[in-house]
């Protein structure tokens, strides 16, 4: 007998296929029937009128700390997403050494967006090795996931407050070999950063920044002795030098292995940033090597706020003023010569273009106020108040912050949801160098909602833009990416595969409106938003999701490279 039949949906079964009138059934964690099933089961399940796909598969998140406190890996669980890897950008949590431990989580607090007070109460902080981080959760997840070992926290654990500097090569041979011993544990694969913009929390460059490209080739290096396993990079922001195309070339064909690369964003603005970036993927395969863009399924929406600082702080003269306690940043916030010169500095000629728009005061609205006396400023935009206050938008920008404990979200016009900016950014999703994802869920809690990537693609995507068809939009995000990261028998409706299965509503997928929700540790919030037209969501073949509400079990596989993943071999070791 089944444990389940999910019996007359329509079946687009990942791999791109056209749709079909079809029953599943599912058996011990299995799919064991597609197409023509009758067979008794424990549950009957009438998908009539609903679409019946795999569950969906994010490659890029950063709920390394929240699964302590949130097995159930809100919101994405609710989106339909059955798999996420985490640990990107460098920002892994294990290893770990006790001395380490706070540097990680205010590093984290900072450069990531999760609030310090959270960390602090919702993590105990007490694991070493990769392996006993990733024992901690198994038995307790809802569903799969798998995590990359951070550069960030091998030069901590190997360097202490010298990650700072590069490395000699004692240190480098010590993270090599402390990296060989964290894949072997199940880490999923290599991942760093040299954003720019990533500062820890001291306002200082994350530890990723100091590494030579000698260090990062050797560190790829490590991937080709253990299956399973993948690079993911941040390489720099705006178009690519040709150091960093041979840099993240070179650590390809070290590794063997894929690399992919966060973030390309997409509007009519960035047309000719986004096609030199792309030269990227060219520039490697021509040496066999393989690079791949990772791609948001929406336009940005970044919120900034003077709490966390994140992304102001990459202007010049801003991050010393966002690292000093909260009492001393009012103060001088409030400081006319230091306004002045951190206006100066979100105008400065070497600001990447795409960063630019997010210091224009002007064109900014007020998201979200936290006080009653900024109450009547929420939904403006700060250049109309600030014509109707006789201010310049910059000082009705600080004095809100400050009158709002800096607490209050501003969301800078960045554009994009214009239909040029969507036309291009379908033909993106479909060029062969990009993957699309991007969400960085779990991450930047007060600032994103691509969280909801797989519902946004599926709404805004295919119904409301047709951009793609529902059977690609699928494919994008189970099949690809599933194969991409090398994970096996998940990604597709297909006989003996994991059931990982949602049944949505094609005319009503979406997701809710935006809006913060405080059920963090501490009390801190987030960003949050229901998913719409998600019915139900399998995985393991155990529901864990019905109608919007958890069910309450735990089937989740915490995924381990070698074990769940198989090695995706790139064109030079074909």
């Amino acid at each position: 007998m089944l444990d389940y039949l999910i019996k007359g949906g329509t079946l687009v079964d990942g791999t791109g296929s056209a749709r079909r009138l079809g029953n599943i059934g599912i058996k011990d964690g299995r799919i064991t029937a597609v197409g023509d099933v009758d067979e008794a089961a424990k549950e009957t399940i009438d998908a009539t009128g609903k679409i019946v796909s795999p569950g969906f598969v994010d490659i890029h998140t950063h709920y390394d700390a929240q699964v302590f406190w949130d097995p159930n890996i809100s919101p994405s669980s609710y989106h339909g997403v059955t798999s996420v890897f985490a640990g990107n950008c460098g920002f892994s949590v294990a290893p770990l050494v006790p001395e380490a431990g706070d540097y990680i989580m205010r590093l984290l607090a900072k450069v990531e967006g999760m609030p310090l007070n959270a960390l602090q109460e919702g993590v105990d902080w007490n694991w070493d090795s990769f392996g006993s981080y990733l024992d901690l959760l198994e038995g307790k997840m809802a569903i799969n996931i798998g995590f990359l070992v951070g550069h960030c926290a091998l030069r901590r654990v190997v360097m202490g407050e010298g990650s700072d500097q590069p490395a000699t090569p004692e240190q480098l041979e010590a993270m090599k070999d402390l990296l060989k011993v964290s894949l072997a544990e199940g880490g999923m694969g290599f991942s760093s950063s040299q954003s720019p913009t990533h500062n820890d929390g001291a306002g200082e460059p994350v530890p990723s920044r100091a590494a030579e490209p000698e260090e990062l080739i050797e560190l790829a290096g490590c991937l080709k002795d253990y299956p399973g396993t993948l690079l993911e990079f941040i390489p720099s922001v705006g178009i690519f030098s040709e150091e960093k195309m041979e840099l993240m070339t070179n650590m390809s064909l070290a590794a063997q292995r894929s690399l992919n690369w966060n973030v390309m964003i997409v509007t009519r603005g960035t047309r000719e940033i986004v096609t030199e970036q792309l030269k990227a993927s060219d520039y490697a395969a021509a040496r066999g090597a393989q690079v791949k863009a990772l791609t948001f399924a929406q336009p940005v929406s970044l919120r900034i706020n003077l709490w966390s600082g994140f992304g102001l702080d990459s202007f010049p003269g801003w991050a010393g003023i966002l690292a000093l306690p909260m009492d001393e940043r009012k103060v001088a916030f409030a400081d006319p010569a230091v306004r002045e010169n951190l206006v100066r500095g979100v105008a400065h000629p070497d600001i990447p273009l795409a960063l630019r728009a997010t210091g224009n005061f002007k064109r900014m609205l007020v998201e979200e106020t936290f006080s009653d006396a900024t109450a009547d400023y929420q939904g403006r935009i700060l250049g109309e108040l600030a014509e109707e206050m006789g201010k310049e938008p910059s000082d009705l920008f600080f004095d809100i912050a400050i009158a709002d404990n800096l607490k209050t979200t501003f969301l800078p016009n960045l554009g994009g949801n214009d239909e040029e900016s969507w036309a291009l950014r379908g033909e993106i999703w479909k060029d062969p160098r990009t993957l699309v994802g991007a969400s960085d869920a779990g991450a930047h809690l007060d600032m994103i909602d691509t969280f909801a990537f797989s519902t946004t693609l599926l709404s805004q995507g295919v119904r409301d833009h047709e951009l793609l068809t529902l059977e690609e939009a699928v494919c994008a995000i189970t099949d690809t990416p599933a194969r991409y990261m090398g994970l096996i028998e998940r990604g597709r409706l297909q006989e003996g595969w994991h059931a990982d299965v949602v049944i949505f509503d094609e005319a009503t997928v979406g997701k809710g409106p935006i809006h913060t929700r405080y059920d963090l540790p501490a009390n801190a919030g987030r960003l949050y938003c229901e998913a719409n037209g998600i019915d139900r969501v399998f995985v393991n073949g155990q529901e864990i999701i019905r109608d919007n509400e958890l069910t309450g079990v735990k089937p989740g596989v915490v995924m381990r490279s070698g074990r769940d993943t198989e090695t995706v071999p790139i064109p030079a070791f074909q």
